[in-house]
């Protein structure tokens, strides 16, 4: 089957589930009159979900949608000399200013950066903060990853998605895949070419962290990499939670 004839496959297939998905949000003819939606992404630091899925978030913020970013910590053990109150001051704003690029609005959940919790206590309070938003999509962490903080930002959004009785579509996304993410096998692709610099400049926010690193270290090669997957000069790949909703895309 040709490139072209399994995209309009999956979509068409898409199309007769009858839930809402990425593609309902993302193929919308430019110009059109939309019905906006609420996107909520969950990441361990400030840094995560820019890198993980930035590009995918301003796409989703440019085209209208309403944009929330959880996370789980303040980064306070991210600055080597720095206390955790000096180094939360910092990555704090970072974030905020990150948020401002691509147009999304800033949570703290209140969990501290090296020291992350996986309860019920927390259960329920990622599930307050996610019931308080009404998500249609939710983004969050790939299990499978080396970073215990980032292992407790999914846990903590996947028990509360049960909780809500998978109320809203849920998405993983990567970072530093091999490094960080483990085994991710991506069942979804969104072009980022026209958002690819936004993200970037979300990224590069983060100037406590050397963003420089963090491209070198493996994302820049990652976004070529789930574009040439998809056949454009930019992406970013998901995996899907399958639920009582089932489905997958390849969305450009």
């Amino acid at each position: 089957m040709s490139a072209n004839n399994r995209r309009t496959f999956i979509k068409n297939t898409i199309a007769g589930a009858g839930f809402l998905s990425l593609p309902s949000l993302l193929q919308a003819q430019a110009g059109a009159k939309i019905n906006q939606r609420k996107i909520v992404c969950v990441g361990g630091h400030p840094d995560d979900p820019e890198t993980g899925c930035g590009g995918t978030l301003a796409r989703l913020a440019n085209a209208g949608h309403d944009i929330t970013i959880i996370y789980l910590t303040q980064g306070e053990g991210g600055i080597r000399g720095s206390s955790h109150a000096e180094a939360a001051a910092v990555r704090k704003q970072e974030a905020i200013n990150a948020c401002r690029v691509l147009k999304a609005r800033p949570v703290f959940a209140g969990q501290t950066d090296g020291e992350t919790i996986v309860n019920n206590e927390w259960i329920n309070k990622i599930q307050a903060l996610l019931e308080a938003e009404q998500p249609d999509i939710v983004f969050a962490h790939w299990p499978v990853d080396t970073h215990p903080d980032h292992q407790a930002a999914s846990l903590l959004t996947i028990q509360a998605w049960r909780k809500m009785q998978q109320k809203f579509s849920l998405y993983f996304f990567e970072v530093l895949t091999g490094d960080q993410t483990m085994i991710f096998h991506p069942t979804d692709y969104v072009d980022i070419s026209d958002t690819q610099e936004q993200k970037r400049k979300a990224v590069y926010c983060h100037t406590s962290q050397h963003p420089d690193k963090i491209y070198s270290r493996g994302h820049a090669a990652m976004e070529i990499f789930r574009g040439q997957e998809l056949g454009v000069k930019a992406g970013e790949a998901f995996v899907r939670m399958n639920g009582k909703q089932q489905g997958g895309l390849i969305i450009s």
